[in-house]
């Protein structure tokens, strides 16, 4: 399921690596036969936008969709415990969860952040990361269809995970306040956010897409 990696770097703060990187993915994404080609499409798209664009635009553009807004962060816990203790034996679980099957996190890393929780999804059988990509879907929609009321491109990673996760029941409702510009965003969301320190190498998605 190697489109769960590709997802992933879509997802993740853009970086000199994941520009030069970018076109490769685009190629990769329109070889993605698990989606439709419409969304596989976008997907190129989004790759070979993040390719051309300035880089210090492209982040920009991140922060202040990511970053700055709350009701689009990639943080998954967020929508649904906010600042609540139980976001934080949800994240001790998650963590857990991703030891037990080897992947190691960075020092800073969050477990609830979506591109390292498509890291780990990639990193299962396909069964399991699709029967664990039901249990985000009620998020999953919830952030599409906010980036799809905004236009912007990044909705299509989002739209994509849809299309991919089975219908499921779901403890994880989101519970995201509505969209707030920056200057209303509580102490928590003023910290630096947490980034990957490279971006994974584009080369081990030539492999096996479905």
């Amino acid at each position: 399921m190697r489109i769960f990696k590709l997802l992933s770097l879509l997802l993740t703060y853009p970086d000199d690596a994941l520009r030069d990187a970018a076109p490769d993915i685009a190629h990769l994404c329109r070889a993605a036969d698990a989606l439709p080609p419409d969304l596989a499409e976008r997907l190129a798209r989004l790759a070979l936008r993040i390719a051309a664009d300035d880089l210090l635009d492209t982040q920009e553009r991140y922060v202040a969709l990511f970053d700055q807004t709350r009701s689009l962060s990639l943080y998954l816990f967020e929508h649904v415990h906010g600042e609540s203790r139980d976001r934080g034996q949800a994240m001790v679980d998650l963590r857990a969860q991703y030891e037990a099957r080897g992947l190691e996190m960075a020092p800073g890393e969050l477990p609830d952040f979506l591109p390292l929780f498509l890291e780990y999804l990639d990193a299962i059988p396909a069964d399991e990361a699709l029967a664990l990509l039901g249990e985000i879907r009620p998020i999953a929609a919830s952030l599409a269809k906010r980036l799809e009321k905004r236009r912007s491109d990044y909705a299509a990673p989002i739209a994509s995970l849809l299309a991919l996760a089975p219908e499921a029941n779901s403890d994880l409702a989101p519970a995201s306040p509505d969209d707030e510009p920056a200057a209303a965003r509580d102490a928590a969301w003023a910290d630096a956010p947490v980034r990957f320190t490279a971006a994974p190498s584009p080369a081990a998605c030539a492999g096996d897409l479905p």
